[in-house]
């Protein structure tokens, strides 16, 4: 059993194919930019976050000028007396 196609099924097919793809075509075009702004959303919160948290306490401290402050860190420095020395190298130009 051979079976043959016809034109009106060929140009069916054509037709389908060709309106799907400008569907799709159109359809990308209008959703593409939501994505990216939900995406840039996203992101933006999820690396901003510890970044727009230090800005905001940068302003906060405001300071006058010529104003000085000194914040000591604790020295939490531990070393392991079994390896060995730490040198500190400083690079010369």
């Amino acid at each position: 059993m051979l079976q043959t196609a016809s034109a009106t099924g060929i140009l069916r097919t054509l037709l389908i194919i060709i309106l799907v793809y400008y569907g799709l075509k159109i359809i990308t075009r209008i959703f593409a930019p939501l994505l990216l702004k939900y995406v840039a959303k996203k992101a933006s919160q999820r690396f901003g976050g510890p970044h727009s948290e230090f800005q905001k306490h940068q302003q906060d401290t405001t300071k006058k000028e010529g104003e000085v402050t000194i914040d000591k860190m604790p020295n939490t420095k531990t070393s392991n007396k079994d390896v060995g020395e730490y040198v500190d190298y400083e690079e010369i130009d």
